[in-house]
This record gives C-alpha cells, structure tokens and sequence, in this order.
C-alpha cells in the first residue's frame, strides 16, 4: 500500500500531476469562462453527466480542482469546494441543510456575518436558531429540538477564543443523527481536523490563513463526496458563489507554506500572549495555550498548538481601547486575520457590530476586549509596538 504523505508534503504537491499539465512546475493558471466540445454529442454527453470533462467555470475549472482535491486531502475528507468567499461557503451549507420551519444550533458565539445570515434565515424562511455553551452532553441535548437539522459550531469562537469540544458535540449528534458542520477559520487543518474527530463539514474563510497574504478572499468546504457533490450541482451551481480561477491559483501558492507560517504564527503568539499578561494595562488574556484558559485541556486534544489568535481586554472603556489601537504605529487595524501583517481590530464596533448589544455581551464580547491576529514580522517588534501603545494607555 502506498505510504500517505505528510502533511508538510500534502500542502505542496497533493492533487497536481505536472505530467498533466505539460510539466508545469507550478500549477496553470485556467483563466477561462467556458470550454469547447469536439462536437455537439460530446456537449450533450457533458451535460448529461455521461462523460467526463469541463463545461463552464461556475461548473468546475481545472486550477479550481486542484485547490479542491488539496484541501481535502489537508482536511481529511473526501471531497471539498472552493467558493468566492467565506460566507458565501457557509452560506451554501445551510442552504443545503435547511428548508423552512428548520433549527440549527450554534455554539455561543459566531463570527458578526454568520450572525447575519442565520438572522436573515429567520426572517426570511422561518430557519430558527439557538446559542448553546456547548460544554455539557446535558446542554447540548436540552438546546436540540425536533426539527434541528445541524448543528453548527466555531472553535475557537470568533473573537472570545471559547474553545468547544468537539468529540463531545459529535457524541450527542451521532445520537441524534445531526450533522455537524464546524469552522475551522481560526486553526487552518495544519492545527485542527475536525472530520477525524466525527464532524460532518468543514467550512474556512480561505482569505485568512489558508492564503495568508492579505490579497485574496475565498471560501472552503470539505467533507464526503455524496454532500460536496450535491452543493456542488445545487447550492453552488444555482445561487453561484464560486470562486475565480486566479483567486484559487492565489490560494494554491499561499498553501505551499502554509505549516511553516503557522508554526510561527504560533510562536510568536505564545511570546505575545505572556507578554501581554504581564503588563499592568491589561485586564485579561484569552488565549487557549494558558493554562488559566477555560479550555485549555480542550485545546491539547484537539488542536495541534494554541493558535496565532489572542484576545484580550484592557483596563479601561471603549474610547481607551480604540486610543490604544490608534497609538500603534507597526501594527495595523484591520478586520481580517491569518495574513503575514499583524491586524488588530475592535469586535463591538467592527466585526460584531451587526450583533445586537444585549447578544454580543452574553457572547462575551465587551467594548475593551481587542483581537489581535499576530503576524509573521519578528516577536520583539510586534511586542516593541504593543507595549509602547500600552504604556500610554497605563
């Protein structure tokens, strides 16, 4: 049998023959719309599922098809698909999971657009939905009812950094015969596979670490064949969130170095996250390598490392912690994460801010708590930047 490579390997060379593509080192760019038959029979034959081959780009694209077959391989599943952006993914899932009058159930708390699209979900098509704390089989089971169709969870929690024990939601919906679906945005499969702990999908916003450059937006989703090629010729093909050629070929060149960013990502983080525990300007720490953390024994089964996402708060209000943010000079204020660039950004008034106050305080999410995606620039200089900002907040 032959010998499964590993994932440092899988991430550079899985799903591309160069012999296939006229030995190509790099994987081609396929930047076209449609594809041409050699006669009429071979185009009815496309269509009708009877033969093998390309039809049109919203249908499949041969770079796009690398990206797929790579990504779910990272992931551990039997398939995957690439769409524009990571709402549009998580947004083709539900829609292939619910119909009107359904339930979902959600860990506590969801990245602001998620929140979004499940209360557009309500209004629209009556799709209900509830938070749970995920961290008893008792909780869980008390949050599903008759009509729950999936559960859907984020571990670690945009931006709480709540980590959710994912054998113990699988245990319950297993019983229940639930799927679940997780995003694995925070962790990227270098850090954490949830399909070989029993969950049913995996979503990532790839614009984060998956790209990790700060220049394309892109969305993922692995799981089996039979659900992946369902979105794909229903949820996908109707509604049309695909992603560009150029954008998976972006994606395709991020992922060559992926597990060498992350393992500085979190590295570094580690270094960072100490550091701000020390500083008297600080209130809290959230970061699941502490041992204070409370899911840190979450955290060492499931994930590989702690991640290069800290959350933290200051001693001070809103106004004191975006004059913090403002006094940065290196770092930047951005909304996304995962990119070579440290970002910081404000969750009550950026990412969540769609989430109404009374929800977004019962998330956790407070108007001194900061996130901070530490980059890939030298430790020393992201904390040079972060304690003189501090130092005049104190």
């Amino acid at each position: 049998m032959k010998e499964e490579k590993r994932f440092e390997t899988r991430v550079i060379h899985e799903g591309y023959q160069s012999s296939q593509h006229f030995d190509s080192l790099a994987p081609p760019l396929y930047q076209t719309s449609t594809y041409t038959f050699a006669n009429a029979k071979q185009g009815e034959n496309r269509f009708a599922g009877e033969e093998e081959g390309y039809i049109y780009s919203r249908l499949g694209n041969p770079t796009v098809a690398i990206l797929e077959e790579r990504m779910a391989s990272l992931e551990g599943g039997e398939a995957a698909l690439a769409f524009g952006s990571g709402m549009a993914a998580v947004s083709a899932v539900l829609f292939s999971l619910t119909k009107s009058g359904d339930h979902i159930l959600c860990s506590q708390g969801v990245y602001g657009c998620t929140f979004g699209l499940l209360e557009l979900l309500q209004e629209k098509f009556a799709i209900g939905h509830d938070f749970s704390s995920m961290d008893s089989e008792e909780e869980i089971r008390g949050k599903i009812t008759e009509n729950t169709s999936c559960i859907y969870v984020e571990t670690p929690i945009n931006p709480t950094m709540q980590l959710i024990d994912l054998e113990l939601v699988v245990k319950v919906a297993k019983e229940k015969g639930i799927p679940v679906v997780v995003d694995n945005t925070f962790c990227s499969p270098y850090l954490q596979r949830p399909l070989e702990l029993g969950c049913d999908i995996v979503i990532h916003s790839a614009t984060k670490y998956i790209g990790g450059h700060g220049d394309v937006v892109a969305g993922l989703v692995v799981g089996s064949q039979e659900k992946m090629a369902e979105i794909r010729m229903t949820t996908q093909k109707d509604i049309g969130g695909i992603i560009s050629p150029f954008d998976a070929w972006l994606l395709l060149r991020g992922l060559k170095t992926l597990a060498v960013r992350m393992d500085r990502h979190c590295d570094s983080a580690e270094k960072i996250a100490d550091l701000l525990a020390g500083h008297p300007a600080v209130e809290t720490v959230i970061y699941p390598g502490h041992e204070n953390h409370p899911q840190h024994g979450v955290m060492k089964k499931q994930m590989k490392k702690p991640g290069g996402m800290i959350s933290f708060t200051l001693k001070g209000s809103k106004e004191e912690a975006q004059k913090f943010m403002d006094d940065l000079d290196m770092i930047k204020i951005a909304v996304s994460l995962g990119d070579a660039e440290t970002l910081i950004q404000h969750p009550a008034t950026m990412t969540h801010a769609v989430v109404p106050e009374e929800s977004r305080k019962s998330m956790g999410i407070n108007d001194s708590l900061l996130r901070l995606s530490v980059g890939l620039e030298a430790p020393e200089d992201i904390w040079s930047d972060l304690s003189q900002a501090l130092d005049k907040a104190k």
